[in-house]
């Protein structure tokens, strides 16, 4: 695995991970492998978008959920302007919008110029609606072929900088030498959407500058500052969390050095 380059300064918080995740060992060496590379449509009329919705499972909402609160804990401790977003239908075809893809999480950056609160899809042949920097899939039994197959064709015809496809239950396909719990894939310098990786974890995030590690339990993709997953990046709770802690300690300290000043003052 190449050496990632340093983290941004501005990931600094960390919260303490559990046993396992302290020492999972890292992925196993991997088979030898070839790489192939072939072009993909940029739209197929069978990309297009169903109205109903989709139920997800129990483990697929429970980690968009985690990823979500992540990303978004991430801005505002950085200050980021960026927008977090859960199942947004991303469409890029003017001459067929019902085209697109819908990701479980993804992170838009600069945010689009629909107020959220108002953005049923994103259009990105308009103007201020870029395509999403990030974002997460989660696979399930019952949409594992479209995440391992269709699904990184869409994100990279959409535009997608950066995506995440994580598969805790090992549902996808056993060809190619899958399935794998974690894939990356990322837009290189030549916009050409590449998978970066394969495999058991840890994996590099060039947008975040940060690890992805498997949780506990592997049913959580969660970000770290290190490899080994001992400094791991907040949820929104554990943010609130933390800041809790810290506030109570910095009361109790304050109010032992008003005792102390206290049964100096009686002394004298």
């Amino acid at each position: 695995m190449p050496t990632a380059p340093p983290r941004a300064v501005e990931a600094s918080s960390s919260v303490v991970p559990s046993a396992f995740e302290r020492t999972a060992a890292p992925m196993s060496s991997a088979p030898p492998h070839v790489a192939i590379c072939f072009d993909v449509p940029w739209t197929h009329p069978s990309w297009a978008l169903g109205d109903e919705t989709v139920p997800e499972s129990s483990v697929q909402n429970r980690a968009s959920r985690a990823m979500d609160s992540t990303w978004t804990a991430w801005a505002c401790r950085c200050r980021r302007g960026v927008v977090v977003l859960r199942n947004l239908a991303v469409r890029w075809d003017r001459r067929n919008p019902r085209v697109g893809v819908d990701p479980d999480v993804c992170l838009l950056e600069p945010p689009p110029a629909t107020p959220s609160e108002a953005l049923t899809s994103l259009r990105t042949w308009e103007p201020g609606n870029d395509p999403p920097r990030v974002a997460f899939e989660v696979v399930s039994e019952s949409n594992a072929d479209k995440d391992y197959g269709a699904g990184p064709r869409k994100h990279a015809a959409a535009g997608v900088g950066e995506l995440w496809v994580f598969d805790p239950l090992r549902h996808g396909p056993d060809d190619d030498g899958g399935p794998w719990a974690l894939q990356v894939w990322d837009r290189d310098h030549d916009d050409v959407f590449r998978r970066v990786y394969a495999g058991d974890g840890p994996a590099w995030s060039k947008f975040f500058g940060a690890w992805l590690v498997g949780s506990s339990d592997g049913m959580l993709l969660r970000m770290s500052d290190d490899a080994e997953g001992t400094k791991l990046w907040p949820t929104e709770a554990e943010e609130t969390e933390r800041e809790r802690a810290e506030k109570e300690r910095a009361l109790a300290r304050v109010a032992e050095l008003e005792a102390l000043l206290a049964a100096m003052r009686g002394g004298g």
